[in-house]
């Protein structure tokens, strides 16, 4: 079992910044792809970026390029959603998510590659 814990939402203006962290904890063996996907209301769940266990892979949504950068940090199995440059569609619920069966150089945008979530964090960007 897996948990995931996300923290650093908030509420912020658009154009502002925004940092979200989340964890991964619970196996001794930690080679897991972590992503970020977020839910607006009345919307299906939708990727955002992803990144591959080793880092060495990363995509991103079209929406958000070129203003989040995802990182990581394996020493503590947490991986990072740095957001610049904030507009108010970027408003939703945002999941961490984590799959436990990885390769190299390999990300997913699919949801249901995913084996555990966080309980979400929320942003909202005033116009």
């Amino acid at each position: 079992q897996v948990q995931v814990v996300e923290s650093g939402g908030g509420l912020v203006q658009a154009g502002g910044s925004l940092r979200l962290t989340c964890t991964a904890s619970g196996r001794t063996s930690s080679n897991y792809v972590m992503g970020w996907f977020r839910q607006a209301p009345g919307k299906e769940r939708e990727f955002v970026t992803a990144c591959s266990w080793d880092g060495g892979s990363r995509g991103y949504a079209d929406s958000v390029k070129g203003r989040f950068t995802i990182s990581r940090d394996n020493a503590k199995d947490t991986i990072y959603l740095q957001m610049n440059s904030l507009k108010p569609e970027d408003t939703a619920l945002y999941y961490c998510a984590v799959r436990t069966t990885a390769y190299r150089g390999v990300y997913y945008r699919d949801r249901n590659a995913y084996d555990y979530w966080g309980q979400g964090t929320q942003d909202t960007v005033s116009s």
